[in-house]
C-alpha cells in the first residue's frame, strides 16, 4: 500500500491562530499558528485498509471523531507554519504505511556462549569473596 500523501491535500483544513510563547508585541497581535485537520474516519480518498491502519497507527494524534490534528507555531509567518505542518502530515502519513521488516532469531555464537558463561563465573567469584568465613 503505497500512498501518496500529496493526494491527500484537498481534503486538508486549515485554522489559524495566535501562536503562545516568546516573540514580543508580534505574537500578540498576528495569527501565525496553523492547524491542520483531516478526517480519517470520513476520507473519500482512503480505502477501508488504509483508513483502520492511519486509525490504529497515528490513535493518539486522532480525535474520538477520527479527525487527524497537527499543527506548528514555531515561524514567524503564517504561510512558514502552513509549510511546516503539511511536511509534517506528509512525512507522518507515509510513516504509518512504512511496513516493518520481519525479525528473525539469529542463534547465539560459541564465542558469544563463551564470553557470557565466563562473565558469570567471574561475577560468581567476586560475591563469593565477599562471604565471611567463620573462624571457630
Amino acid at each position: 500500500m503505497a500512498l501518496d500523501p500529496k493526494n491527500l491535500h484537498d481534503e486538508l483544513t486549515f485554522q489559524t491562530a495566535r501562536s503562545g510563547g516568546a516573540g514580543g508585541q508580534n505574537v500578540n497581535k498576528v495569527e501565525t499558528k496553523v492547524e491542520l485537520r483531516f478526517d480519517v474516519a470520513q476520507s473519500k480518498l482512503l480505502t477501508d485498509e488504509e483508513r483502520a491502519l492511519l486509525l490504529q497507527k497515528l490513535a493518539s494524534k486522532i480525535t474520538n471523531e477520527g479527525i487527524l490534528t497537527l499543527y506548528h507555531q514555531t515561524e514567524r509567518t503564517q504561510l512558514a507554519n502552513k509549510e511546516k505542518v503539511i511536511r509534517k502530515f506528509n512525512k507522518l502519513i507515509e510513516q504509518a504505511f512504512v511496513v516493518a521488516k520481519k525479525r528473525l532469531p539469529v542463534p547465539m555464537s560459541a564465542a558469544a556462549k563463551d564470553a557470557r558463561r565466563q562473565a558469570k563465573e567471574r561475577n560468581a567469584a567476586v560475591k563469593a569473596n565477599r562471604k565471611k568465613i567463620d573462624l571457630e
